[in-house]
């Protein structure tokens, strides 16, 4: 047994549940991997959560309603209840549904390359090239005509925005519920699109944290108990059950808004995260009413 805290220990894991990796391969040479791979993954998945008492999981097609995961907990509060306690962005939305269900292909296996793309037209002028580098890793760059899915999560702890989800987390409470609202943006350049850095400023609002400006256009909410996302959780199922709101409608937001807000934010959020493979088995699937 670890003599580390349970809440160390419970960090830690959050962090590597939510992702703690750069954005994604396409342009940077890398390989996109065979469907065997994918489906190896999931087989994988599904052997290591089997009979082990898994609840839920995500991201998934939200267009399939059906789900046979039996472990039921309960709905989150609304986010006003709750404390904005982290801000992060996933290149690909790791969801499939709304304006969103265009397959970006397999990547490289390691959540680099995947996701779904907005499924819209750009013109010529929202695609055009920038002349600066937006949230550049060894697997690339972001770049006009990029789909993100942002997440801003909530905790029932009373905590403060901070970096990584260890922010989600205090030592009053063990197990604080978790929300997240999902939205999924596509990069412009435009600079009369919405700003990222207006989108994600985040204030005190009846005595909880909020980031007060998140979009109200995004169309109603998709909402599922799921769990905590990212790549490092293709072949392992996440213990941590959260509420998610997940927002159909694409918003488009300029690019060098998108620089901006990387280049300073109280997350230190400096790229994009990778994705974890869609779930689809349903008994890793609640059902969606």
């Amino acid at each position: 047994m670890s003599n580390k805290s349970p809440r160390l220990l419970a960090s830690a894991s959050l962090l590597v549940l939510f992702g703690s990796v750069s954005a994604f391969a396409e342009g940077t040479g890398h390989e996109s991997v065979g469907d065997e791979v994918i489906a190896e993954q999931r087989a994988l998945l599904i052997e290591a959560t089997a009979g082990k008492g898994f609840g839920p999981q995500s991201p998934r097609d939200l267009t399939v309603v059906d789900g046979a995961n039996p472990i039921d907990f309960g709905e989150a509060p609304e986010f006003t209840a709750m404390n904005l306690c982290n801000i992060h962005f996933h290149e690909g939305a790791e969801h499939r549904g709304g304006e969103f269900t265009t397959y970006a292909g397999n990547g490289d296996g390691q959540g680099f390359g995947s996701g779904f793309k907005y499924d819209g037209q750009l013109s010529e002028a929202e695609l055009a090239p920038v002349d600066y580098a937006v949230g550049t890793t060894e697997h690339g760059t972001l770049e006009p005509g990029d789909t993100v899915e942002i997440h801003y999560v909530h905790s029932t702890a009373e905590v403060k925005p901070g970096p990584t989800l260890k922010s989600c987390l205090n030592e009053a409470v063990g197990n604080p519920q978790l929300r997240v609202e999902a939205f999924v943006y596509v990069l412009v350049n435009d600079d009369n699109a919405a700003d990222l850095t207006t989108l994600n400023s985040v204030a005190q609002a009846n005595g909880k944290w909020q980031a007060t400006n998140m979009p109200t256009d995004a169309g109603e909410a998709v909402s599922y108990d799921g769990s905590t996302t990212g790549p490092a959780y293709n072949e392992t199922g996440s213990p941590f059950q959260v509420t998610w709101n997940v927002h159909p409608k694409v918003i488009k937001v300029s690019i060098s808004s998108v620089a901006k807000w990387l280049a300073e934010n109280e997350f230190d959020e400096n790229h994009a995260h990778g994705v974890r493979n869609l779930v689809v088995d349903p008994a890793l699937l609640s059902k969606i009413n």
